[in-house]
């Protein structure tokens, strides 16, 4: 568990747990200590002369007080360093998941990360804080009286000894019992976490179909199925229980045994048996408490091994020296890529030369965002070579690839804050006449304008306080602010009414003149304008290129597209 959560932690953070375990050993030593000074303690109260009791009653007062001071030190330091543990552990998880590919991130991540940044980090948040200390004791403090017994009685030692593999052993065979239902207890909860994310989501759909006082059956059945879960993991871990607690007592019951026997044939003294007995019985509360502490600790370490299977997750690789695009064309080079079993891009090759406009059209789930996310390397390709400005992407460094693509997804997502502090995540450092250009270009300031509180509006959690259109907008203002030489549209306009879709689309004419621009795209007007035209079959394959009336002229898949999309318009 120690070098688990020290290997987690790293060498910057894992001083801290040092310090806190060092203390809390020397703890359990000093509480043993005193213990074994109970027997010079009785032996001379109950001898001839009490008077020389004084000197160990002395240094067990003295021992007790070192134990008071550690315990209070100790204390502090747990929970400090489980502070510092819990810091350690969201700011590694966040820049691990930072680097991870986007095809990591399924939907039944949902439920994992939340559990992780929640659940896990609050488990091994106390394992420090409140978990390490009893179990600590629980083995320090037992083989502390042992070592007091080979001073005083070697016999009754060796008996007290002889029951460790015993305990040892139960204590595994708890551990083993409850291991499997632990990893199903953690994986249930997961499910549920990510269910109730789906139920607050689903509110819409499921109100729009009357349906919203019903009980939602995929969240029932994860609950249903973690509280099975529950039931199977406290019941597997009763016989693991009785039998622990079985052999510890029949191991204190032979020390019990062994002390009379020795007592009745006068090898021991009577206070010396007596103070021998108190160590022993001393030990039996904490070793019994290993099962319990056991099955916390065993829960901890599963949480932890899930946040360290995260941390180890390889991100995308990076090369040693970033390669220095030499301008901003783009190039997909026999690109493949695949989710799992299933292609999604086929032997892809498409170029856009510096400052040209590549429109990408063709049925849904064709690959045409993806084709965006490949340059943007938010994935690595499966085949294939993916380059900017003639540098392939897998070799640039983060900072200098994304400081050359600005990319404007249907999806908007805006963080929890202003519209300014929206808008200014794309530049920082933007001046205030640079954010009101952007803003106007995106037709974002006719919105700041009528809101109460202008740019200080608050947004809400993943712009929810905002309608879909005006989302779009501040994620259009925030591309133009970026003001990068390479932009990737995915229907950037698609949740605009025509009315404000022809201001915007204003602005973003000005936003591309000059600039490579990749666009996914529907609108008749926006196909039009690109110099070239990409058709991506189902297959994930280009079936046709060219200029829009070179691809009409073909009368193939681009001018069936066109005439079902110039018939649904009319």
């Amino acid at each position: 568990m120690i070098r688990l959560l020290l290997g987690i932690l790293g060498e910057e953070h894992s001083g801290a747990l040092r310090r806190t375990v060092a203390l809390m050993v020397a703890r359990s030593a000093a509480e043993g200590l005193s213990y074994a000074l109970l027997v010079p303690l009785l032996r001379a109260l109950l001898a001839d002369d009490p008077a020389r009791a004084w000197l160990p009653l002395g240094a067990f007062a003295v021992c007790v007080a070192v134990t008071g001071v550690l315990s209070h030190l100790s204390a502090v330091s747990g929970f400090r360093c489980g502070g510092e543990l819990s810091r350690a552990l969201h700011h590694r998880l966040g820049d691990r998941l930072a680097l991870l590919p986007l095809g990591w991130f399924t939907p039944a991540r949902v439920g994992e990360v939340s559990g992780l940044t929640s659940r896990s980090v609050m488990a091994a948040m106390s394992v420090p804080a409140h978990r390490l200390q009893p179990l600590i004791s629980a083995v320090v403090v037992p083989l502390s009286v042992v070592a007091v017994l080979f001073v005083f009685e070697w016999r009754l030692a060796l008996a007290a000894l002889a029951a460790v593999p015993l305990v040892w052993a139960a204590h595994r065979w708890t551990g083993r019992s409850a291991a499997a239902e632990d990893k199903e207890q953690a994986r249930r909860s997961d499910e549920v976490s990510g269910r109730v994310v789906e139920y607050v989501r689903a509110q819409p759909v499921l109100r729009a179909g009357n349906r919203s006082g019903e009980r939602f059956r995929l969240l029932d059945d994860a609950l249903t199925a973690r509280w099975r879960s529950d039931r199977r993991a406290a019941l597997a871990g009763v016989p693991a229980l009785l039998g622990m607690s079985f052999t510890v007592r029949a191991a204190f019951t032979a020390v019990l045994a062994l002390a009379g026997a020795l007592a009745l044939d006068g090898r021991i003294g009577g206070a010396e048996t007596v103070a021998l007995l108190i160590l022993a019985a001393r030990c039996v509360d904490p070793l019994l408490s290993l099962a319990e502490l056991g099955a916390v600790m065993r829960s901890s370490r599963g949480e932890l091994t899930r946040i360290q299977a995260v941390l180890s997750e390889p991100p995308l690789p990076v090369s040693g020296e970033s390669a220095v695009p030499e301008g901003n064309a783009v190039a997909l080079t026999d690109v493949a890529f695949r989710r799992g079993d299933r292609t999604v891009l086929d032997g892809v090759s498409l170029s856009v030369p510096e400052g040209g406009r590549l429109a990408l059209v063709g049925p849904s789930g064709a690959g045409k965002s993806t084709v965006l996310e490949l340059v943007a390397r938010f994935h690595d390709v499966d085949e294939g070579t993916v380059r900017i400005g003639g540098a392939d992407v897998r070799d640039m460094d983060e900072d200098t690839l994304m400081s050359r693509i600005a990319v404007v997804f249907q999806d908007v997502y805006l963080f929890t804050g202003s519209i300014e502090e929206n808008v200014r995540l794309a530049r920082h450092d933007a001046s205030a006449e640079q954010l009101r250009e952007a803003a106007a270009a995106a037709r974002l300031d006719e919105v700041v304008a009528r809101l109460p509180h202008g740019w200080q509006t608050q947004v809400g959690e993943g712009g929810t306080a905002l309608s879909g259109g005006e989302r779009q907008r501040v994620s259009l203002a925030r591309a133009l602010l970026k003001d990068a030489p390479v932009l990737l549209l995915d229907e950037a306009t698609s949740a605009l009414d025509p009315r404000n879709e022809a201001g915007v689309q204003e602005g973003l004419e000005a936003l591309v003149r000059g600039r490579t621009v990749i666009m996914v795209a529907h609108r008749l007007h926006t196909v039009r304008q690109a110099d070239t035209i990409a058709f991506l079959d189902e297959h994930g394959r280009v079936a046709e290129w060219g200029g829009h009336d070179e691809l009409l002229a073909r009368d193939a898949r681009y001018a069936e597209f066109w005439r079902i999309a110039t018939s649904g318009a009319a």
